[in-house]
């Protein structure tokens, strides 16, 4: 069994680096929050977040799980259901995922305006 008090980020071998992974994917971001209100089923789940591919959803679902980040219960019925509902470790992430998404949903704009700039004087600097 690994046992890691801390890691360190900018040590290039340190699994750090593999959370931030999981944590930084647009899917993860959207599955949590989606989740952070209480558990959906999967076509619920899909429908919340939009734009997202069955196959993408199933794998990020896995790997959440795998990571410990939501459980799947299926209950025994015709046809099965199956809720997902993120973990106590799932929820002390919702905090710093919404702020993210909040960030992201304020400077969007200022984002887009920044690259529009940077295309356009790309392009005026490639004719000379």
């Amino acid at each position: 069994m690994v046992t890691i008090d801390r890691g360190d980020a900018f040590d290039p071998d340190c699994p750090t680096r593999l959370v931030l992974d999981r944590v930084g994917d647009k899917w993860t971001v959207l599955v949590i929050d989606a989740l952070s209100d209480g558990p959906l089923r999967f076509t619920q789940l899909r429908d919340r977040i939009g734009g997202v591919a069955p196959k993408v959803l199933t794998q990020t679902l896995r790997t959440l799980e795998r990571d410990g980040l939501l459980t799947r219960t299926v209950h025994a019925q015709v046809p099965p259901r199956v809720d997902y509902e993120v973990t106590e470790l799932g929820r002390s992430l919702s905090g710093p995922l919404a702020a993210l998404t909040d960030w992201a949903e304020t400077h969007v704009g200022r984002i887009l305006r920044a690259r529009e700039e940077y295309e356009r004087a790309t392009a005026e600097a490639a004719r000379g």
